[in-house]
């Protein structure tokens, strides 16, 4: 029985991971992080703490899905009480991102912006129909909840560097992510990244590649946010034997 450590309860997707890894036979929540206490009931075997080591220890692998702050804060701890983590919190700026790259160097971790098999099979496509459809434009759009709170999302931006990467691209130097009064024409090696924010729509990503007289547009929409849980339920159990490393979620699914 692989014991599971929730990081980010509360949230959306934190309350799913409860229900869920209730459903899955080889796992069981062994402990939840709160800052302050949980605002609903859960099984009382499961150890609710809000010291870190505490927690860390009470776990096999922790799922985290939280805001950026939060896992900042338990990357420096789990560098310390090294520990499997399933990393799905996304808006990292770069020295998170650099601590997570840290830990990985001690335990195994798995990092992706979007832990659904559709969109690990969607930034596989994206490649190559950016590598294959040279001269095409390549817009991305992206619509969320109005809730969210970072733009535009984690997994546009991974679309946006799979579509790079596939055409040798550094995409720090092609992204746009936003257009405004007279800004001349559209440039070749453009690549545009959109966000829609409103109602409650929990994801929906468009990859469009444009050309004179015909165009190709890869979709994703994701109806429930079970499937985000279900993802990291899903690398939870293929990390936690893992070698120390940074994993990726098509690693989980052998997409590469």
């Amino acid at each position: 029985m692989i014991k599971i450590g929730v990081f980010g309860a509360s949230g959306r997707v934190g309350k799913l991971l409860l229900e869920n890894i209730k459903e899955t036979n080889n796992m069981s929540v062994s402990s939840v992080f709160v800052r302050n206490s949980l605002d609903f009931s859960i099984d009382p075997s499961i150890l609710v703490t809000s010291d870190m080591k505490s927690f860390l220890n009470a776990s096999d692998v922790v799922i985290d899905f939280s805001l950026p702050e939060a896992c900042e804060i338990l990357l420096e701890q789990s560098i310390k009480t090294p520990k499997p983590l399933v990393i799905g919190t996304t808006g990292l700026n770069t020295h998170q991102l650099n601590l997570l790259k840290q830990a990985s160097e001690i335990m195994p971790v798995l990092y992706s912006t979007n832990m659904s098999l559709g969109v690990a099979l969607l930034n596989k496509l994206v490649y190559q129909a950016s590598a294959a459809l040279d001269g095409f434009d390549i817009e991305i759009v992206e619509m969320h909840h109005r809730h969210k709170k970072d733009a535009p999302s984690g997994t546009a931006l991974t679309l946006s560097e799979s579509a790079a990467a596939g055409r040798g691209l550094d995409i720090q130097k092609v992204r746009v992510s936003g257009r405004d009064g007279n800004i001349g024409a559209r440039t070749k090696d453009e690549i545009s990244v959109m966000a829609l924010r409103g109602g409650d729509i929990v994801g929906r990503h468009t990859v469009g590649f444009y050309n004179d007289g015909e165009f190709i547009e890869l979709n994703h929409t994701a109806t429930s946010r079970s499937t985000f849980s279900k993802g990291a339920i899903r690398a939870a159990d293929w990390l936690s034997d893992k070698e120390a490393g940074l994993y990726s979620i098509s690693d989980c699914l052998e997409l590469n």
